[in-house]
């Protein structure tokens, strides 16, 4: 299961004025009887949506006040998550005599008053935000957000958010579904919303958050693919200086060449990665990332990893594992190494993570034929081997890019490919230069591309627009 759980707004999202529909109430049932955690995100304060909603219990957490209050329907435990309004501007706002809302961190009012509210806090000299949502205005504490909020909801539950669809309506949305690895816009959200989401939807309201509940439940938003990819990876730019990209999610990518020459190109997709926010497991039979920052290495030259301390780190979503092999023979190796790869797989279908699964020098740990499939299934899968061609061809098979660095990039490429029962690609125009890469993809198996791995975010990001 890539999508676990899904964090949806309530006004104009799954509620019209105010009431959600039970058809709309079926579906998230329905969804959280998958084994998926639902999460409630709204502006609204707590007391008045539980004299609203009577079936909140269907959510695991509720994050009210746009992202300052976490509830357990189950508990019923309230958590604040920011500090109580400045008592010196609630004061201010009432001898203004507007409308005004006091919850326990956030102050509201409506449309026109944002006047008197920017007024009466920039009189005080005080730190706070303004934050809009339609008619609505909404006073909170700096960095105080949907996502902030949703963030800790999360990791009460240890999922992550790059297992995480999201759904809203208003301006206040843009922050949680920035936040979602899949992010939706229901037809009726503001067009500045429409413009950002991965998806919108052709109906409106709940009925647009039922399509999809459908999507998830069907075939786990597969056939609901999103219409731009907003965290692809970048393995560096073609000699026109565009980016040369991978999909985030069932990438195959393998790095051929010497360890001397793969280790630059291989730490800076990891970095990619973990800055993204996804969860590596790298199981290293040599240790030559056992220095790799942010993670933390299980194993060393000379005592072997546990699996046990392994599988319960992963459970914390933001820690990036390495599984050292070094001081391992090659029997052991290939032991732990499979027991590891069954651990993953489990945990990959129940959990999502983690979202990738990186193998050093998988050659030297046998990938039998009976483990090629556990391999296949995996969410996203990196290889890094200097003898590549020494991998089973059912491996090989299910690679979907293959870069190769150093003064015998062409010919390894080449025997890789036929080692997977290809054909040699037409040879590159000119010979490799430092910090490049020959590229290779199987849905353009007849020619190679020579990529810059040597490059800077910004310029990706400026290539992207």
């Amino acid at each position: 299961m890539r999508y676990t759980a899904i964090a949806l707004d309530y006004d104009g999202t799954i509620a019209r004025d105010g009431l959600v529909p039970s058809r709309v109430m079926d579906g998230l049932n329905k969804l959280g009887a998958s084994g998926r955690r639902l999460f409630l995100v709204t502006g609204r304060e707590l007391n008045e949506l539980l004299g609203l909603f009577r079936s909140i219990d269907v959510f695991d957490r509720v994050v009210a006040e746009n992202g300052a209050l976490l509830y357990n329907p189950t508990t019923g435990e309230r958590r604040e998550l920011g500090e109580p309004p400045p008592e010196a501007l609630v004061r201010a706002l009432q001898a203004a005599r507007i409308p005004l809302a006091i919850g326990h961190t956030i102050l509201a009012t409506v449309r026109p008053h944002e006047t008197t509210v920017l007024q009466c806090i920039a009189d005080l000299g005080l730190e706070q935000q303004v934050i809009f949502n339609k008619g609505a205005v909404m006073v909170l504490p700096p960095g105080c957000n949907k996502a902030s909020g949703l963030k800790v909801a999360l990791a009460e539950l240890g999922l992550s958010p790059r297992n995480l669809v999201a759904a809203g309506d208003g301006e206040n949305d843009h922050a949680l579904l920035e936040l979602a690895e899949y992010s939706v816009a229901t037809g009726n959200a503001v067009a500045t919303l429409r413009d950002a989401a991965d998806r919108v939807t052709e109906a409106t309201h709940g009925d647009g958050v039922l399509e999809i509940v459908s999507g998830l439940l069907a075939s786990d938003l597969r056939e609901l693919l999103p219409r731009r990819s907003r965290r692809a990876l970048a393995l560096g730019t073609d000699t026109q200086g565009l980016p040369v990209l991978l999909p985030s999610f069932r990438s195959r990518l393998l790095i051929a060449g010497p360890p001397t020459e793969t280790n630059s190109i291989t730490v800076a997709l990891m970095r990619q990665l973990s800055r993204e926010g996804y969860q590596l497991c790298v199981v290293d039979r040599r240790g030559d990332y056992a220095l790799f920052r942010p993670g933390v290495a299980f194993g060393t030259a000379d005592n072997a990893p546990s699996t046990d301390e392994i599988m319960t780190a992963l459970k914390t979503p933001d820690v990036q594992v390495i599984a050292s092999l070094a001081s391992l023979a090659d029997e052991q190796a290939r032991e732990i190494t499979h027991q590891l790869l069954l651990l993953l797989q489990e945990r990959q279908t129940r959990t999502g993570q983690p979202h990738w699964t990186v193998l050093n020098e998988p050659q030297s740990m046998l990938i039998t034929e009976t483990l090629a499939p556990v391999v296949a299934d995996a969410a996203n899968m990196l290889l890094i081997s200097e003898a590549p061609q020494a991998l089973s061809s059912d491996l090989l098979a299910d690679v979907d890019v293959i870069a190769s660095v150093g003064q015998n990039a062409e010919r390894l490429i080449g025997e890789t490919i036929a080692a997977a029962g290809g054909k040699h690609p037409a040879p590159p125009v000119r010979p490799l230069l430092k910090d490049e890469a020959l590229v290779w993809f199987r849905d353009s198996p007849s020619s190679l591309l020579v990529v810059d791995t040597h490059w800077s975010e910004d310029t990706i990001k400026r290539s992207m627009g």
